[in-house]
């Protein structure tokens, strides 16, 4: 069977490509259109198809749109209802809900040869729940949570033998996405999706204001919850986006980030007890981005393993409604599905860009070099991630031992200075240096610091003694397993800061000639680029 998954209604429109029960290609539009979130600047984001993305996708998989048997979008129009009487204020929601409903003829149109008879609707949240629970190989306990799907923001259950069995779903307007959601915006970060500034914020702070979120927002002892009206101004005043951040705005995070992992504790002990006694809980929707949450989930739940889905955020339902429409578990094994360059193109893009490059014996040990000298290294190998974490693929890459490497990065990146910097970590180093989690491939959860390595990483270890960690697997990553064993030669840390290729408001890079574009225009002192080193000394004079 060959399906294509869309995602098109909310934010991060993406593709995924599925044939014969493999994961083919999955990308999101914004690395094609370069617009953040694939949102146009209007308030509507749905009217953003992933074309370029679906288009790349079928060419992967040598298809061409008539040869697909069924295009599975991840929105059913059909359960939809009024957003007043959901209880909420959404001018846009008749606009999102006309739109999917004429999905079939859209996708026809970007798709030239596409039956729109081939279009089906899979509901939000089971797009969210198969990514998640056809993505490992047992049966497992689901949870979904996010802002909103059609008319619910949660769903709790369970896979068995590949078939979705649903017990809970939380109707609106309750929603612990909408909830941090407004948060984030009374904090004054303004666009789409910037919830994990407000998880950094939080520890900053104090939970001072507990008590009174523990009235309002409440797990109700039936697999769902209720989030009260919240009075913001009354806690905290309403902050600017270029506004003073105070120690009230940190407190008042931190207060939210602990009541959302005490209900979300909660919500996963009640599908514990639904599921049957399952020991493997998989999570997706984007609450389940939630590095800290998840944490706790790990550690205070009653599950032997947490699995969340890399892309667990609205991007990844796409590849969750092609493994829904399919039918059966798929693996994930990597989340590297995106774009990939051969090392000729490459070559043929230095030469473009007249660059003056090298191609040392081991680009590993030449990065590993520059990062022990304290350089800061753009790290472009092999194919791109899929969803919003970069993994060693688009990476910017520093040494962790320099406690004003944290400033340097941010800098780097135009961002705000509270936003901590992760570690990647050789995987048979992790019980040496951190617990928590294990294995930690897809930096979805945090750990905490072993206090005889705080002062030796301080780049990396929080104001909290945690980290969000990537422990990398040689089997899995052998080039950037190569460059840690290199920089630990060197330095005798197994550890290397791993940040996002791009900056701030700029979705990661994705193409060479993105790369380049970065690496020409921020202070980074080696473009590693497949097997080819570009020093800024030799590219530019200084």
């Amino acid at each position: 069977m060959r399906v294509l998954g869309i995602n098109a209604i909310f934010h991060d429109p993406s593709a995924a490509l599925v044939v014969d029960g493999q994961i083919v290609a999955a990308a999101e539009e914004e690395r094609f259109s370069r617009r953040k979130h694939g949102k146009r600047p209007v308030p509507f984001a749905a009217w953003e198809l992933p074309e370029m993305a679906a288009a790349w996708c079928l060419e992967q998989g040598g298809l061409r749109p008539g040869d697909l048997d069924v295009v599975a979008y991840s929105f059913d129009p059909g359960l939809s209802r009024d957003a007043g009487s959901l209880g909420l204020d959404d001018p846009w929601d008749h606009l999102r809900v006309d739109y999917a409903r004429r999905a079939p003829q859209f996708l026809a149109a970007a798709l030239p040869g596409l039956d729109p008879e081939q279009v089906r609707f899979v509901p939000h949240h089971v797009a969210h729940a198969a990514s998640a629970g056809l993505s490992v190989a047992e049966d497992s306990a689901v949870l979904v949570l996010d802002g909103r799907g059609e008319v619910a923001s949660h769903l709790a259950g369970a896979y068995r033998g590949g078939q979705l069995e649903i017990a809970k779903s939380q109707q609106l307007p309750h929603s612990l996405g909408l909830l941090y959601e407004d948060l984030t915006r009374h904090l004054g970060f303004l666009h789409s999706s910037d919830e994990y500034k407000v998880m950094a914020l939080a520890s900053y702070g104090k939970p001072k204001f507990l008590g009174l979120l523990r009235e309002l927002v409440r797990a109700t002892g039936d697999g769902g919850f209720v989030v009260e009206r919240i009075d913001w101004d009354a806690l905290a005043k309403a902050r600017t986006a270029d506004g003073e951040m105070t120690e009230i705005h940190a407190d008042l995070a931190s207060s939210v980030q602990t009541r959302l992992e005490e209900v979300l504790l909660d919500l996963a002990r009640w599908t514990h007890d639904a599921s049957g006694g399952l020991t493997t809980l998989t999570m997706a929707g984007g609450t389940a981005l939630n590095c800290v949450a998840n944490a706790r989930i790990a550690a205070e739940g009653p599950f032997e393993r947490v699995w969340v889905q890399p892309a667990a955020g609205d991007s990844g339902t796409a590849l969750g409604a092609a493994l829904a429409v399919a039918g059966r578990n798929v693996p994930f094994g990597s989340a590297a599905l995106g774009r990939g360059w051969t090392d000729d193109e490459l070559e043929a893009e230095l030469v473009r860009a007249a660059l003056p490059y090298s191609r040392p014996s081991s680009i590993a040990a030449e990065a590993a070099r520059v990062l022990a000298g304290n350089g800061i290294v753009a790290w472009y190998q092999g194919r791109s991630e899929f969803g919003p974490r970069a993994l060693g693929h688009r990476s910017l890459l520093a040494h962790p031992g320099d406690p004003d490497t944290q400033t340097r990065m941010n800098d780097v990146k135009g961002r705000e200075q509270f936003r901590p910097i992760a570690p990647m970590v050789r995987a048979e180093m992790f019980d040496d240096i951190f617990e928590g989690v294990f294995p930690s491939p897809f930096m979805l959860f945090v750990h905490r610091v072993k206090p005889g390595w705080r002062d030796r990483i301080p780049a990396v270890t929080h104001v909290d003694g945690t980290a969000r960690v990537q422990t990398v697997h040689t089997e899995t990553e052998p080039l950037v397993a190569e460059m840690l064993a290199e920089f630990e030669h060197l330095t005798g840390l197994p550890v290397v800061v791993n940040t996002s290729l791009n900056t701030a408001g700029r979705p990661m890079v994705d193409t060479p000639r993105e790369a380049m574009e970065l690496f020409g225009s921020a202070p980074v002192d080696l473009l590693a680029i497949g097997p080819f080193a570009v020093h800024r000394a030799k590219a530019f004079g200084a």
